[in-house]
């Protein structure tokens, strides 16, 4: 079985407009891409909240950037649900790729699973206006 781990996401690596709601994506992206860069994208929401709070001196900032930090954790765990259920549903699929990259095929998300995508678009954006707000 593929193991999820811990995972995030960085925008536009789907090569989806993610203006429209996702229906499909290829076992080979789930793979390739959206597993390592979400969890490229968890250490850097990590790290970022983290230096933003031990750094600052401000009650009310401390206060603001841990209550951020809870909000983002708790998105990331949805959108580690919803994958991980997405990587169950595919196992045998998904395995099939990791095996021989030439056994691609599209795997059809329902709509926790494309929520799950759409989000986690989203909180990488947040995340990216976070860290040119520093």
């Amino acid at each position: 079985m593929v193991q999820l781990g811990r995972i995030f996401f960085v925008a536009g690596f789907l090569g989806v407009d993610v203006s429209k709601s996702v229906q499909t994506i290829s076992a080979y992206n789930v793979i390739n891409d959206v597993i390592p860069k979400l969890n490229v994208m968890e250490t850097l929401v990590e790290g970022t909240l983290k230096e933003i709070i031990e750094n600052s001196y401000v009650p009310a900032q401390v206060e603001r950037y841990s209550k951020l930090q809870i909000e983002f954790q708790l998105e990331l765990t949805m959108i580690r649900m919803n994958l991980e259920h997405l990587l169950k549903r595919y196992q045998h699929e998904l395995t099939a790729v990791v095996d021989d990259k030439n056994s691609d095929m599209l795997l059809t998300l329902d709509a926790h699973e494309a929520t799950a995508i759409e989000s986690a678009t989203a909180l990488y954006r947040r995340v990216q206006q976070l860290q040119q707000a520093r």
